[in-house]
């Protein structure tokens, strides 16, 4: 395109209240719809502008093969120590989280043992290096071309949990910014959404 992008990751929740700081972001792509809702309520992103560009799918993953089963029984036999869950105040993978171990009836019995990520990220990590036996983290960083990189995954019913609806929002920073509209013009193409889908993400519907 011509445009260089800098990008700052961080949990949704955190990245709202840096917006609502002054940071000098101009286009937000966050892990929920609420949250570019909101910044549009503040006046703090173009009203018209929010969209649905991915679907989040939750998985519980551990990173020892076998470990976890595909029917996501390990959760009811509770002989894991510590069971890593993202913090459901700022990030919507928590959120989710939280709703299986609820629809579960689970929460009571494993709230003891939850470590709690500051993102989806940490919460990856308290996995992948053995501080938790396993966790709930996204499809995405667990897959590659549609397949479990490395050790053993029970893919979470989407019944289970309210759907993780990304969307994209074009904030009051970019309203004049031509690689700002740019950017969120390319998540919507084609090409685009297929890289978006080769990540491990659900398409929204399109009319």
């Amino acid at each position: 395109s011509g445009h260089d992008l800098k990008i700052s990751a961080g949990a949704t929740g955190k990245l709202y209240a840096q917006i609502e700081n002054g940071a000098p972001f101009e286009v937000f792509l966050s892990a929920d719809s609420r949250t570019p809702k909101k910044l549009v309520e503040a006046q703090l992103a173009v009203a018209g502008s929010q969209f649905t560009y991915a679907l989040g799918k939750l998985v519980l993953w551990s990173s020892m093969k076998d470990y976890v089963d595909a029917q996501g029984e390990v959760l009811k036999k509770n002989e894991f120590k510590h069971i890593a869950v993202a913090n459901p105040n700022t990030a919507p993978y928590g959120v989710a989280a939280r709703e299986v171990l609820d629809k579960l009836g689970l929460s009571a019995n494993l709230s003891a043992k939850q470590v709690q990520g500051e993102n989806i990220s940490q919460t990856y990590d308290f996995v992948a290096t053995g501080n938790a036996e396993l966790g709930f983290v996204a499809w995405s960083q667990v897959q590659q071309a549609g397949q479990l990189k490395d050790g053993s995954v029970w893919q979470v019913p989407e019944d289970l949990y309210q759907a993780i609806q990304q969307d994209a929002v074009l904030l009051n920073k970019g309203k004049d910014k031509v690689a700002a509209q740019a950017f969120l013009d390319f998540l919507k193409t084609p090409a685009a959404q297929k890289l978006i889908a080769d990540s491990g993400y659900g398409l929204p519907k399109r009319n």
